[in-house]
């Protein structure tokens, strides 16, 4: 894809939910996670298992490169959020989730992954410039 502004089409939905802003910018949204990382998100679902709730929908974060060739690094999963008789009634559901309740699912998986590791580089040098 070519280095482009799409202007925003505000008509197609709420940009401050998931699906709403990918309608909206014609792109994913990118959030920040606690690691200093960004991240890319998308709605994705899948069979359950479960004959009462037969398709499931759930976040993905792909982590990007900080250095050399643009691309992917990593990822993480959010849990099934929404359940439905139909995978496009389920990512529906599931493109309602604010945008900040996805922030919050970043961290936290962000968090369970690291768990207790280093401080993030920008922590350490706003420590060391005093701030």
């Amino acid at each position: 894809m070519d280095g482009r502004f799409l202007p925003p089409e505000h008509d197609k939905g709420d940009e401050t939910t998931v699906g709403g802003y990918a309608a909206v910018h014609a792109r994913a949204a990118a959030l920040e996670g606690p690691d200093g990382l960004s991240y890319s998100l998308e709605v994705l679902t899948d069979e359950t298992g479960d004959p009462a709730r037969p398709y499931g929908a759930y976040l993905m974060f792909m982590q990007w490169r900080r250095m050399g060739e643009q691309g992917i690094a990593g990822h993480l999963e959010s849990e099934f959020l929404t359940f439905a008789e139909n995978e496009a009634d389920a990512a529906r559901l599931a493109g309602q989730l604010p945008l900040p309740d996805a922030q919050r699912l970043l961290d936290d998986l962000v968090a369970a992954r690291d768990g207790d590791g280093p401080p993030r580089w920008f922590d350490v040098m706003h420590a060391e410039d005093g701030e």
